[in-house]
């Protein structure tokens, strides 16, 4: 057959008459969809009738729904395309809400699908209804409610790419039975026709020479770098060349600790409430902060009135929304950082030819003194319980480079963020912006999928364990051998850290008696190996690198280890909320970061 026969035998087969299921099967395809994670349902069973009959397309059964959601968001993460996830109507997509919002909060290119009741029985409080598009309106990039066959290919078309294009984020896309049992001809769309969705252009030059005008100027300069570094894909070779370029030091905010080496001289670590003292500081004493692909988020920030007060702001974002949102850009570039990286490294090098730079190597030696003078430890606890920042540090040696680390949301999580290494990016998952406890298990199984030749290690609480952990059911009988820590001290760590310093040692419900001298209710190796996973229990620091290295040696199946910690242990260092960043305490007490005023 020609290329020309074959072209128009395709057409006809895209022109055949099928239901809307089978186009929405056959869209997807279209869009290179390969993995998708989904619980059936009434209202979406027309879609799962003609996906089995699929090659391309491998369906994932989680048990719960929201499961579904944070697989979708760990697989976008690790592959960089849009993860994809289903549910029916009603509660199957109400359990969806809170991976949605976690998705947008984050910047994470997500399609969720949901069933909906037939179209005329929308608004009747028909069985299982529930207007999932308003319900999520607030916290997706766009939502559609397509209740005929013939609109299903174009929508499709549409949710991919605005979920993956300018800022990433979720679109869900609620398909009424009747257009799924409607039958349809398959039209691909030759072009979108998004109006009002308009993408940011090449970067302002005016913006970018006035930006590397200012840069020159610096004599404390700090380079703030975000998630947007990792949504955007900047490749690492790019970035490290504008660091070194203008020689700032710089810090990763949560989203962002593996964009760049851990062990590069200049990086600081992690800022705000639970950064470094060298972040805080260096970004305190700042007179210019370039921002790039950051927020200005509250746990960076604190009051946002004391934040940086002597510091001119270099913002670079691809939402135009987010420039000025928080603080007052004086020199604001919109764009995508796949573009505006390169294009700033050609205006600084210009500039910097053009006319001296200011000295800033006394702003180095002050920061690196700062650096030494308040590192990132920790003092152990006298109850002879294993200290949870050295069993990570552990972890961290025991890995190996290409290690994917996800974590669930606690204080584990900030241990994790100070105490693991990065050498290369899409290494490292973590729900931040929401702070969604739950997330760990599924978004670990997502990474996996994504990455299946990449160890995943999740670093989990006993609190964020308990939220989705069924779904170790859904690795073992799926082959997703992540390896699981749970970081036990028995109770809800970080609410428990607060209670301890701001509430008399009041611990009012925060024990859930998982750990030492309880019941274990649940007992996690119990728990584990009911669900077909190895399980293993430590509780000695003599014992801790053989439990690691015989977990590595298991690639057949999920592993789980309950790590038994001080439920004392605490995260340092800390800026209490609605402070200035200024009132930074560390682990010996508060923080006189700043004496060289």
């Amino acid at each position: 057959m020609t290329r020309g026969n074959a072209s128009l035998a395709q057409e006809s087969q895209d022109r055949r008459v099928i239901t809307g299921a089978q186009a929405l099967v056959r869209a997807l395809e279209k869009v290179g969809v390969t993995d998708i994670f989904g619980m059936p349902g009434g209202a979406i069973l027309p879609f799962y009738d003609p996906l089995l009959a699929s090659e391309q397309i491998r369906h994932v059964l989680v048990r719960h729904e929201q499961g579904a959601g944070h697989a979708a968001e760990g697989y976008a993460m690790v592959t960089g395309r849009p993860g994809v996830c289903v549910a029916t109507s009603g509660p199957g997509a109400t359990n969806l809400v809170t991976a949605i919002a976690d998705a947008h909060m984050d910047s994470v290119p997500l399609v969720a699908i949901t069933g909906q009741v037939g179209a005329r029985a929308i608004g009747t409080d028909a069985f299982q209804e529930a207007d999932i598009v308003g319900a999520t309106m607030p916290f997706v990039k766009h939502s559609f409610l397509v209740t005929t066959a013939q609109e299903i290919p174009v929508r499709i078309a549409e949710a991919f790419h605005i979920a993956s294009t300018g800022r990433p984020g979720p679109v869900l896309v609620d398909f009424s039975k009747s257009a799924q049992e409607d039958l349809t001809e398959f039209r691909w769309p030759a072009r979108l026709d998004l109006r009002g969705y308009p993408l940011p252009g090449r970067p302002n030059q005016r913006r970018l020479a006035q930006a590397a005008e200012v840069i020159a100027a610096a004599e404390r300069p700090v380079l703030y770098l975000g998630g947007g570094l990792s949504r955007a894909d900047v490749p690492t070779e790019e970035l490290t060349e504008l660091i070194d370029l203008i020689g700032a030091p710089f810090t990763t905010t949560l989203t962002a600790i593996d964009v760049m080496p851990t062990d590069h001289p200049l990086n600081l670590g992690m800022p705000g409430m639970h950064g470094t003292v060298a972040a805080v500081g260096a970004l305190q004493r700042a007179d210019v902060v370039v921002a790039l692909g950051a927020r200005f988020d509250d746990r960076v920030t604190g009051r946002p009135d004391t934040f940086a007060t002597r510091a001119t702001i270099i913002h670079v974002d691809i939402d135009p929304a987010e420039i000025s949102k928080i603080r007052t850009a004086d020199v604001p570039i919109v764009g995508d950082l796949i573009d505006v990286v390169p294009a700033l490294i050609s205006a600084c090098r210009a500039q910097f030819a053009e006319e001296p730079r200011a000295d800033i190597d006394q702003w180095l030696t002050e920061v690196a003194h700062i650096r030494v003078t308040y590192p990132t430890d920790w003092t152990d606890t006298d109850d002879g319980l294993l200290q949870p920042q050295e069993v990570i540090t552990h972890l961290d040696r025991a890995a190996s480079k290409d290690t994917i680390w996800v974590t669930g949301v606690g204080q584990h999580q900030m241990w994790a963020a100070h105490y693991l290494h990065f050498t290369r990016p899409h290494s490292w998952l973590t729900s931040a912006g929401a702070g969604t406890m739950g997330y760990g298990v599924p978004a670990a199984m997502g990474a996996q999928v994504g990455a299946p030749d990449r160890p995943v290690w999740l670093i989990d609480g006993d609190g964020s364990f308990q939220m989705t952990n069924q779904e170790l059911a859904t690795c073992t009988l799926n082959g997703v051998p992540i390896k699981v820590a749970v970081i036990n001290n028995s109770s809800l760590g970080m609410v428990r850290q607060w209670q301890t310093l701001f509430y008399g040692q009041r611990y009012s419900s925060t024990d859930l008696h998982t750990g030492a001298d309880t019941r274990r209710v649940p007992d996690f190796v119990k728990l584990a190996e009911a669900y077909g996973a190895l399980a293993l229990r430590c509780e000695r620091l003599e014992d801790v690198d053989d439990v690691i290295a015989r977990a590595n040696a298991v690639n057949d199946r999920p592993v789980v280890i309950d790590f038994i910690v001080s439920a004392d242990a605490q995260v340092w260092p800390m800026v209490a909320a609605g402070v200035s960043n200024d009132e930074i305490q560390h682990a010996r007490g508060m923080s006189p970061a700043w004496e060289e005023e």
